[in-house]
């Protein structure tokens, strides 16, 4: 007799489960424990595995939507049984599911002509639902305001997607695959370099689990704090009102946060056949290239460039300006440029790109004509910011060139309208956007914050990494002219790089001369990224040099590194260097 799948609970207080995925589809058999769907609980995503043999027979909810615990959701049977049948029958009793519940989908927006005209349907709505939409629609609610979410293409952005996520994935597996090739280092023995590769398949899998992990935790949390979801391009009709396919929703207040996407040149002129790819596909690969070629040396191009080069590739990297990661400190980028080209990677900077031809770089360096071929040719030379179809120019908006202008509060110039992360063009970072949203919400909530934009981290995933924040050293002498003080701490005198194998490595401290305000801070080192958050702390807190010189840092640490730089620069001289 056919058998009524119900949607199970797998927690006390489980109350829904979203239908993540099906691993059978109707007409095909399956085993009993054999698994036959994945249902996401909150931020987890569990397999549930069939009770008996057959077929299935027929689905009743699609991947994606939501179901009542104890919800029929699929028949499984005998092939020719009528799956219908069986669910009259458990309706009637004569089955161990109760009877079917209508099936709950991403809840919709109420229509504008249900409520009366004078109110809106929501009193924040986000537009986008990357790291930076999505956080702010949950701060929103969480501040008790009606909220609306709508997304047109994945919940957690490019970032989580197609971007810092996945790009860290593979990164992580570039460092085993170091530490392998380097076990002798550490007096390991049996393992031999040669014989180390790397899986891409499976490497594929692994960044793809990481990602649906946070992508179903994204839309957990989502549902968790009330927010209400709606799936569509959204177009704005009017300030208060936007268009979702059929659709129209109202709103008090609106904060847009697109995003951005890959920005393809159009003075590179592109001739023959190529295979140009942009950071998207190139988190995507099959296999690995034999060579490529990066046309950007920022840090997209050169993140990459360190992964594949790791992997095997035969990278080259071409960059206008002279010299890669323009956000950093001089000093720091030219030791992870040294670095890199110690590693394998060619640098050719100041070149300035003119086309692509049958998969050759055609570029002139020093006025003279050059060339590079590789298997692929990775575009990485920006992003620009998302507004096509928002008709927000059509309403009003003003724009700086392709990004929507925002002041300190994040207000654009219509007052109800705020907008948030890349699609400003201010500082086109994951953190950044979230912050934003944070500020945002607090505004239009009738607070008064303003955005800092000088006390913005920014993470560079090499080995060793990157992080600064704050002025360079260049930019700090420009404002303040001979009154600041720059210091300077080399890991090669710190004890923790030692034990770890690898003393590359500079922390550079800037500092104002007269106040000890600081200035801007850039380290290279291991661990780096976890440690710039302490001088995004001390900025916020207008802490000066002398108040984290006596902050104790913790022994042996790379972190007590900073506390060197500090002392090098505030008082001319580290204890651990001479």
């Amino acid at each position: 007799m056919a058998e009524v799948v119900i949607m199970p609970k797998l927690g006390f207080n489980m109350d829904e489960g979203q239908l993540v995925k099906w691993h059978k589809q109707v007409g095909e058999t399956v085993k009993k424990g054999e698994v036959l769907f994945e249902i996401n609980t909150d931020k987890t995503t569990m397999p549930v595995e069939a009770t008996a043999d057959g077929a299935v027979l027929k689905i009743l909810l699609d991947e994606g939507q939501f179901a009542d615990v104890f919800t029929p959701i699929a028949v499984i049977g005998r092939s020719g049984e009528d799956p219908d049948a069986a669910l009259a029958a458990a309706a009637n009793g004569g089955g161990a599911a109760p009877a079917p519940a209508p099936v709950k989908a991403a809840a919709a927006p109420a229509a504008a002509t249900e409520i009366p005209a004078a109110e809106y349907d929501y009193e924040v709505t986000v537009i986008g639902a990357g790291p930076g939409g999505y956080e702010t629609a949950i701060k929103a609610a969480q501040m008790g305001k009606r909220t609306c979410i709508i997304e047109s293409t994945y919940f957690g952005g490019t970032c989580l997607n197609v971007g810092c996520i996945p790009t860290k994935t593979l990164i992580k597996t570039a460092d085993v695959l170091t530490e392998l090739r380097e076990a002798s280092k550490f007096a390991i023995e049996g393992v031999d370099p040669a014989r180390v590769t790397v899986n891409m398949k499976q490497l594929q899998g692994r960044k793809n689990t990481v990602v649906k992990t946070l992508v179903n935790g994204v839309k957990g949390l989502l549902r968790g704090n009330k927010v209400t979801v709606a799936e569509g391009h959204a177009r704005f009709v009017d300030a208060h009102t936007v268009a979702v396919g059929e659709r129209q929703i109202t709103s008090e207040y609106f904060i847009i946060a697109t995003g951005s996407s890959v920005f393809l040149p159009p003075f590179i002129a592109q001739e023959g056949k190529n295979d140009i790819i942009t950071s998207t596909e190139a988190l995507d690969l099959d296999h690995v290239p034999t060579s490529i070629a990066v046309i950007g040396g920022g840090v997209i191009g050169v993140e990459f460039a360190f992964l594949l080069n790791k992997l095997g590739s035969k990278v080259t990297v071409l960059e206008l300006m002279d010299h890669i990661l323009p956000m950093v400190d001089p000093e720091v980028s030219e030791l992870a440029q040294k670095r890199l080209h110690r590693e394998g990677v060619t640098f050719h900077l100041g070149a300035k790109v003119r086309k692509v031809k049958d998969n050759t770089v055609y570029y002139e360096l020093d006025g003279k004509p050059c060339q590079v071929q590789a298997e692929r040719i990775l575009m990485a030379v920006g992003r620009t910011p998302n507004t096509e179809g928002l008709n927000a120019e059509g309403i009003g908006l003003a724009f700086d060139r392709r990004a929507i202008r925002t002041d300190e509060y994040l207000r654009t110039n219509l007052p109800n309208i705020y907008a948030i992360g890349d699609v400003n063009g201010k500082v086109m970072l994951a953190h950044t956007a979230s912050h934003e949203g944070m500020v945002a919400v607090d505004n239009l909530c009738g607070g008064d914050q303003v955005m800092h934009y000088d006390r913005i981290p920014s993470c560079i995933y090499l080995e060793p990494e990157i992080a600064c924040i704050g002025l360079t050293e260049a930019q700090a002498r420009e404002r303040y002219g001979g009154r600041i003080k720059v210091g300077k701490f080399h890991l090669a005198a710190n004890g923790k790089s030692l034990v770890e194998g690898d003393t590359d490595g500079l922390f550079k401290v800037i500092l104002d001369a007269e106040l000890g305000e600081i200035l801007g801070v850039h380290l290279y080192g291991r661990r780096v990224t976890d440690m710039i958050g302490e001088i995004s702390v001390a900025m916020a807190a207008e802490a000066t040099a002398e108040e984290v010189i006596h902050a104790i840092h913790p022994h042996p640490t790379v972190n007590e590194a900073l506390g060197e730089a500090f002392l090098a620069a505030w008082n001319g001289k580290a204890i651990n260097s001479l």
